[in-house]
């Protein structure tokens, strides 16, 4: 019986600790030192929130920037599913989705016959990557100016201008973080 106590005592004190209290403490030193990223690092435009800065959309307008594929279900950029497609490079489901990609960019922007950067036709592990890397949105810059009747030479000041270096100067690529790209866009057309 006392053995039988002490079990059920342990688990109520561990459930308290595990449960209860270090979850809020944690979310107390989250919410104090790192608010925004603690609250989903929602972008607000014009007080309305447009989105996360660390969980890609959906963009298929010409005028905008696309960003990752996204292998998400029932429908892209689902936060609630996040993981990669699991295919390899073998898989003709794979074959398909990336010939549907590069169709899909050539009928966007049929005058462009530079390469394809990888990032635009494979998805990322998570589905849910809202970065590019600035070769994607490069390829991507003569479509967004001619639609929207900028120079391109604005357009990729505006790509310079939103790429991150990487971490620390080692760690990771050079990265543009799509949404903030386009939004930056829609400023400049103003």
């Amino acid at each position: 019986m006392r053995m039988l106590r002490n079990a059920v005592m342990s688990l109520v004190v561990l459930t308290i600790i595990t449960g209860i209290i270090y979850p809020l403490v944690i979310t107390g030193i989250a919410q104090a030192v790192f608010p925004a990223r603690a609250n989903g690092s929602i972008i607000v435009k014009n007080g309305t929130p447009v989105g996360s800065e660390f969980i890609g959309q959906q963009f298929d307008n010409p005028k905008y920037f696309w960003g990752r594929p996204s292998a998400t279900t029932p429908y892209p950029y689902n936060g609630l599913s996040s993981s990669g497609s699991n295919m390899g490079t073998n898989n003709p489901a794979l074959m398909t989705a990336v010939r549907a990609r590069i169709a899909a960019l050539h009928a966007a922007d049929p005058g462009n016959t530079g390469k394809i950067p990888v990032d635009l036709v494979t998805a990322s592990a998570s589905g849910l990557d809202p970065e590019i890397s600035p070769a994607a949105a490069e390829y991507q810059a003569a479509r967004v100016a001619r639609v929207r009747g900028l120079d391109v030479s604005q357009v990729n000041s505006l790509i310079q201008a939103n790429t991150q270096d990487r971490l620390f100067g080692i760690f990771g690529a050079p990265r543009v973080n799509v949404l903030k790209l386009n939004l930056a866009m829609d400023e400049l057309k103003k």
